[in-house]
């Protein structure tokens, strides 16, 4: 069985540079609080810069809480994230969905913000039940993402 990868975009009035940036390493002041797995609300989330490194969030005391890894870091073009929480958003090593974001310069200087994430399948006889879940989740994430885009255009 095969599921169709879930793909969203926005339009940012960011380079891609900064628009990588701002996804990739503040991704703590942009996504939703109390959309996360760990036992309390996230202080931060955090994406380890390098293929390897962890995706994972930090409660205010400190407490790590992993979401997933870094399957490829190449800024400012793309960032390919290996999701690891299984049907019931708990964390499985053995698990891997991915989530590709690719950053498209613009010729008027903003950057088209591609999000797919896919291989859905693997989430096994749950896959369609999780995939509704995140269709209807990544749509307003992104416009969360977006939204703090906006609001570092205008700080400028």
């Amino acid at each position: 069985m095969s599921i169709a990868p879930i793909v969203q975009s926005v339009t940012v009035r960011l380079s891609q540079q900064q628009a990588f940036d701002a996804f990739a390493t503040q991704m703590g002041r942009w996504w939703k609080p109390g959309m996360t797995i760990g036992a309390r609300p996230h202080a931060d989330i955090v994406i380890e810069p390098e293929p390897g490194g962890r995706w994972f969030e930090r409660d205010a005391d400190g407490i790590e809480t992993d979401w997933g890894k870094v399957i490829d870091w190449d800024p400012p073009q793309r960032l390919l994230l290996g999701w690891q929480l299984d049907a019931s958003f708990a964390f499985d090593p053995d698990l891997v969905t991915e989530v590709e974001i690719r950053f498209d310069g613009q010729d008027d200087g903003s950057t088209q913000v591609t999000l797919e994430h896919r291989l859905l399948e693997r989430f096994g006889p749950s896959a369609q039940k999780v995939a509704e879940s995140l269709r209807g989740g990544w749509p307003g994430l992104m416009q969360l993402f977006a939204d703090f885009a906006q609001s570092q255009e205008d700080a400028r």
